[in-house]
């Protein structure tokens, strides 16, 4: 049962990213405005990188653990 679980949580993970990446493409070719895009995504992804960048030894490894959450 917790294979089953797990197994879930990875395909909702991997869901989840391929939603950024997408965004991220749309908001290139339409710009920040594109009216069906929640927000400046761009920028959201550039602030929590400069925000992992700035926190030091924690935004490092933060930067580690997410690397091997999302390498699996």
């Amino acid at each position: 049962m917790l294979s089953n679980v797990t197994g879930w949580i990875k395909k909702l993970t991997e869901a989840g990213v391929g939603l950024v990446a997408l965004a991220v493409v749309v908001q290139v070719i339409f710009g920040s405005s594109a009216s069906f895009l929640p927000g400046d995504v761009v920028a959201r992804l550039t602030d929590m990188i400069g925000a992992l960048g700035g926190a030091g030894l924690v935004g490092l490894i933060t930067a580690g653990l997410l690397y091997q959450i999302f390498k699996r």
